[in-house]
């Protein structure tokens, strides 16, 4: 039986950037195609089947713990973006500011999409959802370089609006405009998942 469900929901790829060298810059290079293997884009700093743990999982590995990469892309939506601008009180975010990999058009609440979903563009290439890129104080220094002083608006700002994180379950390329449809795990909510948060 099926578990995962096509839904009407498709988004237009409208950007595609990769970052070289996190070390150096959070600062994406855009790009017009992006060859997606197992391990990820092989130009980009977070390609790999294995990352380093990272602060958002302390809860369950000491930091540099070798863990499975389900951060190999950063996924955003137009339409959230537009709402972090608005929130920030500036004209628009450069999705290149928020290292993304993938900018995302016409697929509603992006953020909000149930972990393990996929989106699969015409050609088969599939990426599935992790969960949601919770905002942080690292892009403030790069949107800061190109908006002086506005930077330290971005974390509160991007509050369940910045995307998710992804991992490549099928290889290919995606392509600027390429229509990636939205499939979702056939799944109801857990029910204790509010107890389990402490709400």
């Amino acid at each position: 039986m099926p578990a995962l469900l096509p839904t009407t929901y498709t988004g237009r790829i409208v950007w595609l950037g990769y970052n070289a060298a996190r070390d150096a810059s959070l600062r994406n290079v855009p790009v017009d195609e992006i060859a997606l293997t197992f391990a990820g884009y092989a130009s980009e700093s977070r390609a790999g089947l294995t990352r380093a743990s990272c602060g958002r999982v302390t809860r369950q590995y000491p930091q540099g713990t070798e863990i499975r990469n389900t951060r190999q892309l950063c996924i955003s939506s137009v339409e959230e973006l537009g709402l972090i601008a608005k929130n920030m009180g500036i004209s628009k975010i450069n999705p290149a500011w928020l290292s993304t990999s993938i900018l995302i058009e016409g697929i509603p609440d992006f953020t909000q999409i149930p972990p393990a979903s996929r989106l699969q563009n015409q050609g088969g290439t599939t990426v599935c959802i992790d969960m949601e890129n919770r905002p942080c104080h690292l892009p403030a220094r790069v949107i800061n370089e190109d908006a002086p002083g506005m930077g330290g608006a971005f974390k509160t700002a991007a509050k369940n609006l910045r995307g998710v994180t992804a991992w490549v379950e099928r290889e290919g390329m995606l392509r600027i405009g390429d229509a990636m449809t939205l499939h979702i795990p056939d799944q109801p909510v857990w029910p204790h998942l509010n107890s389990a948060r402490g709400i």
